[in-house]
């Protein structure tokens, strides 16, 4: 299992966000193009992992049952 996955997440493992590497004269984009696409992927990276956190703490309540 994949801890940092949520069920039915389809942007995991290969899908996932990736910021893209490409030398300037390939890669028409500005600075702040590049850096706002970057934090888009970060955003979307943090939301991923939070869902999955979100996901295992449920699981863990479920099965110890309401103990606390």
């Amino acid at each position: 299992m994949d801890p940092y996955a949520k069920p039915k997440e389809r942007r995991t493992g290969e899908n996932r966000p990736k910021i893209s590497h490409l030398p300037a004269d390939v890669d028409p984009r500005s600075r702040k193009d590049r850096k706002r696409e970057k934090q888009a992927v970060a955003d979307e990276r943090r939301a991923i992992k939070k869902a999955a956190r979100q996901e295992l703490k449920r699981k863990l309540r479920e099965e110890l049952g309401g103990e606390f």
